[in-house]
């Protein structure tokens, strides 16, 4: 294929890729948008087939063969709890084949790389084996293999220095070119960089999580499109530097969401401490140093609270569903659209209302409710919605806590303090459906808890939901 066929042929990829991100914005269409993206990356790679004749296609073919197989297991085995510790392995894997392409690009032929080649196919390597490595822990954290608790090593910020300047060496000796090609200082940039990706990604658990994805796909856009350069594709620079841009903002936005700063995420000043109070897994919030004097007495409950919440839901006329973690674990995302769906048959204006921080990844509690069929017009944001507390009727939590904390802007030095909440505590009424009224992963406890205008129904969200729909009908 000559070249203007070439710049054509990419041309219309990136379009398609581009129109496919842009349905996105769209419920409705984003399945096909998805799809879209995945045909243009299909004829991406015939149009670099085309261009560059394979030496050995049957190789190939197998190697497609049991990629595709695999990752059709993967996607049919998981469940939608499960799909944030899909998507990190997925950057992982990104990152892991920049990796490897960049590094036999740079050892086996490194006299057809000039300068830019040389520096590309390092930073490559550097980027890749550091999003692998990152994902690897942050995928064993949400899939619940690894404590989901920060670690925090002795010296780990001295450590993490340390590595980086060893790091930086390694990759200066890996830039001299020899006929050879740089074999030992190129695994050496791999070796610690995969240390440093553990290293980072350790410190961050919790519902900082969502952040560290983000930034993780990021990097792994980033790494592919670096190993564009090395590859001299135009098509996977392209691809993976709208992955990185995309990945940065939405990381940016998140971060601005928290009122803190990525640096402080990934680069944490004080060794982060969270209470036994805390469980492992958690709800929402940044795990750091916990106050010992926020403890709330929570009132005591009806001894069965159900129909007094029924009698409260069926007089509502406006009433905001508040999800959260909690209802990923206890798989109560298809009870709470029940709910919510019969609620606006009985002529209630029901919204969902959706903390940017809600879950264990970008977009998790849209995720699960799209799974359970949700009016994708009934979904809003922080921003779009917390102004109609005040004349909402009800306010119905599922799962979530340290986003509907009223402590975050009561109460100075938690982890929460000053960060945007969904205004639950302005409604006439708040029913909270958590499995039990322990702090989320912040573990400041939740002062929503102790108002009397707030009935708790505690236990496992799926049957609670199951029992208030009944009630109600």
């Amino acid at each position: 294929m000559g070249d203007p066929g070439y710049l054509i042929g990419n041309l219309v990829v990136l379009a398609v890729i581009l129109v496919g991100i842009g349905m996105f914005s769209r419920p409705n269409a984003a399945r096909f948008g998805n799809l879209a993206i995945a045909l243009a990356l299909i004829c991406a790679l015939g149009v670099e087939v085309a261009r560059n004749p394979l030496n050995a296609p049957l190789l190939v073919l197998a190697a497609l063969a049991v990629g595709s197989l695999g990752g059709l297991a993967a996607a049919k085995k998981v469940n939608m709890t499960q799909i944030p510790a899909l998507v990190g392995f997925q950057n992982g894997a990104g990152g892991l084949a920049s990796c490897l392409v960049s590094l036999v690009q740079l050892t086996r032929e490194p006299q057809t790389l000039d300068r830019v080649g040389v520096v590309a196919a390092v930073a490559a390597m550097i980027v890749g084996a550091v999003t692998f490595s990152g994902s690897m822990v942050a995928s064993g954290k949400l899939a619940g293999l690894l404590r989901q608790k920060p670690v925090a090593l002795p010296g780990h910020r001295w450590i993490l220095l340390v590595v980086s300047i060893v790091l930086l060496a390694a990759a200066f000796g890996a830039t001299s070119v020899s006929d050879s090609g740089p074999t030992w200082p190129a695994i050496a940039v791999v070796l610690f960089a995969l240390l440093l990706g553990l290293v980072f990604s350790a410190r961050v658990g919790g519902a900082d999580m969502p952040v560290l994805i983000s930034l993780l796909n990021a990097f792994s856009g980033l790494s592919a499109g670096i190993c564009g350069v090395v590859v001299k594709s135009q098509v996977l620079t392209a691809c993976g530097a709208t992955v990185a841009a995309s990945g940065l903002i939405l990381t940016y936005a998140m971060c601005r969401a928290m009122n803190r700063n990525v640096w402080a995420i990934v680069w944490p000043a004080a060794p982060a401490a969270v209470p036994e109070s805390a469980p492992d897994g958690g709800q929402d919030l940044p795990s750091e140093t916990v106050p010992s004097d926020q403890a709330v007495e929570t009132p005591a409950p009806p001894s069965d609270p159900f129909p007094q919440a029924a009698e409260v839901l069926q007089a509502a006329g406006k009433i905001i569903v508040i999800p959260g973690y909690g209802m990923a674990l206890a798989h109560a995302q298809i009870g709470t659209v029940g709910l919510a769906n019969r609620l606006v048959k009985m002529g209630k204006d029901v919204k969902f209302a959706v903390h940017p921080l809600a879950g264990r990844m970008p977009g998790h509690m849209h995720v699960l409710l799209a799974e359970a069929d949700v009016d994708p017009d009934m979904l809003f944001d922080l921003n779009e919605v917390n102004s109609e507390f005040a004349a909402t009727d009800v306010a119905l939590i599922v799962g979530a806590c340290d986003v509907v904390n009223p402590a975050a802007a009561s109460v100075e030095g938690t982890p929460i303090s000053g960060m945007p909440i969904l205004a639950a505590q302005d409604a006439a009424r708040v029913i909270v459906c958590n499995l039990d009224a322990r702090p989320g992963y912040s573990g400041v406890e939740n002062l929503l808890y102790r108002q009397e205008k707030t009935l708790l129904l505690l236990g496992d969200a799926q049957e609670t939901m199951s029992r208030l729909l009944n009630a109600i009908s």
